[in-house]
């Protein structure tokens, strides 16, 4: 009854980036819906201009669930996913923040877990992981793979950081410390991730795991590319000196 009433007290903030996500927001919403009936929350959808109509699905929800549940917070273009996360908790009112991505490769499902870790641990900080018993990928060729488990690899090695999974989006933060985390974060796109994680750890925040599937986009292209993956390399170099 006591973890009830703690679940109760608490408010969650579901922060969703979104770049032409019309075939995947009104299922994620709903799916979020479905997981959490008896949370406290409301899903914030930060849109960088999607030209495909996102932001159209989205206040139809806005009429379905209440605009008081669904937040439509949108940005002009695509200015990347650290500032997106920025832009979103700027409108948070939840004590705690979760960061998901929109394209169902993280399923709602998994959100009462990271809820009951947290509230079982008192945990600073959440993250899914694909790299430990009960955790994978889904839908993803082998090259794919190799390059993901290659870059946990080298930042393992590099940073020790203390987590299996530095380059998965899929968290849930108190607030305060998200807020601490990200002002000392410089990083953009995907090292974002990486360096919010590594930045909790070294300043000494608790973080705690729970296995994943990350299952590959249903709709839509990855926004992954060779770019990104300079870019991690960068990042990667970068906390190696600054941390």
């Amino acid at each position: 009854m006591d973890g009830q009433n703690k679940n109760q007290a608490n408010k969650y903030s579901i922060i969703v980036p979104t770049y032409n996500e019309r075939l995947n927001i009104g299922l994620i919403v709903y799916l979020i819906f479905k997981h959490l009936k008896d949370v406290d929350f409301e899903v914030i959808v930060v849109d960088d201009g999607s030209p495909d109509g996102t932001q159209d699905v989205v206040k139809q929800l806005q009429k379905v669930y209440g605009e008081d549940r669904i937040l439509l917070r949108p940005r002009p273009k695509k200015l990347g996913l650290g500032t997106a996360y920025i832009h979103g908790m700027k409108h948070a009112s939840g004590n705690f923040v979760v960061i998901m991505d929109a394209d169902l490769s993280h399923h709602p499902k998994y959100l009462p877990r990271f809820i009951s870790k947290q509230m079982e641990t008192r945990a600073d900080i959440v993250t899914g992981t694909r790299y430990v018993k009960g955790g994978g990928v889904h839908g993803w060729n082998l090259m794919r793979k190799l390059t993901s488990r290659g870059a946990n690899v080298l930042a393992q090695t590099f940073l020790w950081p203390g987590v299996s999974d530095l380059t998965g989006s899929f968290r849930l933060y108190r607030k305060s410390v998200l807020e601490d985390i990200i002002s000392s974060c410089v990083s953009k796109g995907y090292v974002f991730q990486m360096e919010m994680i590594v930045r909790a750890s070294r300043k000494g925040y608790h973080i705690e795991e729970v296995p994943i599937t990350f299952v590959d986009r249903v709709f839509g292209s990855s926004k992954l590319g060779g770019s990104e993956i300079v870019e991690y390399l960068k990042g990667l170099a970068y906390l190696l000196v600054t941390t």
